[in-house]
Formats: structure tokens, sequence, C-alpha cells
């Protein structure tokens, strides 16, 4: 039976502190790419020039060169929320996360909404679906 079978304590408390204090990659597909562009009403080739860079042949997302934030987090709040990248959107159920209790607990001394005291029970399904979608 996995350690996680019971499910997981998480709610996100908005907080920013997952795109922040990197270095670290936001990697981004062809489709994330076009649909960052579009909501940020600029060509694909305008969006690529000026918020990625190419590392190892993948797209990612820039970040402040002196405090390795995110380009788009300001005053702790995504600019791009509404069609942030999948990487975003599926944090904290990444697989690095979930290899066990004690990486779980490492990504519980950087969230705050992990294992927080009024945070709902998340069920092993949904984590399940968050990890393959």
């Amino acid at each position: 039976m996995s350690w996680r079978q019971k499910g997981l304590r998480f709610q996100c408390t908005g907080c920013g502190k997952c795109c922040t204090g990197g270095p670290g990659y936001v990697w981004l597909n062809n489709e994330e790419t076009e649909a960052i562009a579009c909501f940020l009403q600029l060509s694909k080739e305008d969006f690529l020039k000026k918020f990625t860079r190419l590392v190892r042949g993948k797209i990612s997302l820039l970040e402040d060169p002196k405090s390795f934030d995110c380009v788009f987090l300001k005053k702790n709040r995504c600019k791009v929320y509404n069609c942030r990248p999948k990487q975003c959107r599926t944090f904290p159920w990444w697989k690095s996360n979930l290899t066990s209790f004690q990486a779980w607990e490492r990504a519980a001394k950087e969230c705050e909404g992990i294992n927080h005291k009024d945070a709902p029970l998340i069920s092993f399904e949904e984590i399940e679906k968050q990890i393959e979608s």
C-alpha cells in the first residue's frame, strides 16, 4: 500500500513561494507557449523573445536574474494564472514530491499549503489524476 493511499492534505494559500527562490525551470510546450502569448496579446515570437529561454533544446520561462522568482510573479500573484503551464497547475503533485513521505515533508517545509491545518484531504485518486494529467 502506498504511503499516500489515504490521501494528502493540501490547500493553496496564495503565498507565491512555489514561484520563488530558484534557480529552476518552468518548462513550456507549444500549446502553453501559444496560450500565454495570446493571453498577453503578443505574437508567439515576441513572447518567446521576451519571456523565455532555450535550455538543452527545451523552452523555459525566464526568472528574475536577482531573485530567481518567476518572471510572471508580481506581488506574490501570477500574472498569467488563468493560462499558467501544467507544471504550475499540478504543484505540489509532482513525482519528485511524492516519491516518499520524506520527500512530501521536505516539500512542506517550502510550501505552507502542504499539510496546512485547514487543508482538505485530497484523495489518492485525485492525486493520481494530477500526476498523470
